[in-house]
């Protein structure tokens, strides 16, 4: 077994134990910019979020979602502007973001020699989580992961893997969570529990943070969203202001397209019978 002090420093998504701090904004962004090399790949944004919101952060791939989740994590520094998550300034000391934050990637780093108990348990007692079995097994549960209990992370599939970050995640009760494409993998069923673990999680107070190029998928549990295209911030408010900004647009989906420059509202929309349709079909197997 690796030791705490060894595994913060190889394994950046794991830390130390949370402690309760109350603030107002749990993400403050003022001019985030971030430069790699000659690539712009963040250019000025800015949004803030209060606790118990769920922001969407949607926008195609290559847009920046990945980097600015990376930033607000604090796992790569921004090139420039001001950055506050769950009270905490991101130009200083980051143990105290670790210690209230959780990041799960698109592609979750487990440890392959553990199973998916052992996760859990090394999780908890890092985080120093009151009846963390326990708790475990109620998370496992959720995400329909039980059976998969003494299994080890090498046997998981795509989706399983995702699952048990996210319960990794959970474990701790973080007061600001950022998901990157988190249905990717995701069985209908799997993107349910998944959805409806994201709205338990902000009726309790936390703050998320959910990425994804499809916003047909995620848009029934965000407050707002925020729009972003090749690094610059398209729109940035309550989800349903959205489709006030393009008051000619028949959908929310149809002014996403316009805020992403995919689609003309003076266009015959010729593409949007597909699209729409895809997405319905998305939305069937979901609830289904």
């Amino acid at each position: 077994m690796l030791s705490c002090e060894l595994t913060f420093r190889t394994h950046p998504y794991l830390i130390f134990p949370p402690t309760l701090y109350l603030v107002s904004g749990m993400i403050e962004v003022h001019g985030l910019r971030k430069l790699y090399e000659d690539h712009l790949a963040v250019d000025d944004i800015s949004f803030a979020l209060e606790p118990g919101q769920i922001c969407g952060m949607v926008g195609p791939n290559g847009a920046g979602k990945t980097t600015t989740l990376r930033c607000l994590a604090g796992l790569i520094p921004a090139t420039s502007g001001n950055l506050q998550v769950a009270g905490c300034d991101l130009s200083g000391d980051l143990l105290p973001l670790k210690q209230r934050l959780a990041y799960v990637p698109d592609d979750p780093p487990l440890f392959d020699d553990l199973t998916v108990r052992e996760h859990l348990d090394f999780i908890g007692q890092l985080y120093r989580v009151t009846d963390h079995q326990q708790k475990s097994i109620e998370l496992l549960r959720q995400f329909d992961l039980l059976e998969k209990y003494e299994a080890g992370a090498t046997t998981l599939s795509r989706g399983m893997r995702q699952k048990l970050a996210v319960c990794c995640a959970y474990l701790f009760d973080p007061q600001v969570v950022l998901l990157d494409e988190p249905l990717t993998g995701l069985d209908p069923p799997g993107i349910r529990a998944l959805l409806d673990s994201v709205r338990e999680r902000a009726e309790a107070g936390t703050t998320v943070l959910i990425s994804s190029h499809l916003l047909a998928m995620i848009e029934s549990v965000c407050t707002h969203l925020l729009v972003i295209t090749e690094g610059k911030e398209q729109f940035f408010d309550r989800s349903d202001r959205l489709q006030d900004k393009y008051p000619t647009a028949r959908s929310l989906e149809e002014a996403y397209f316009a805020a992403t420059g995919e689609l003309s509202l003076d266009d015959e929309r010729s593409s949007l019978p597909a699209t729409i349709a895809i997405r319905d079909f998305q939305r069937d197997q979901v609830c289904s």
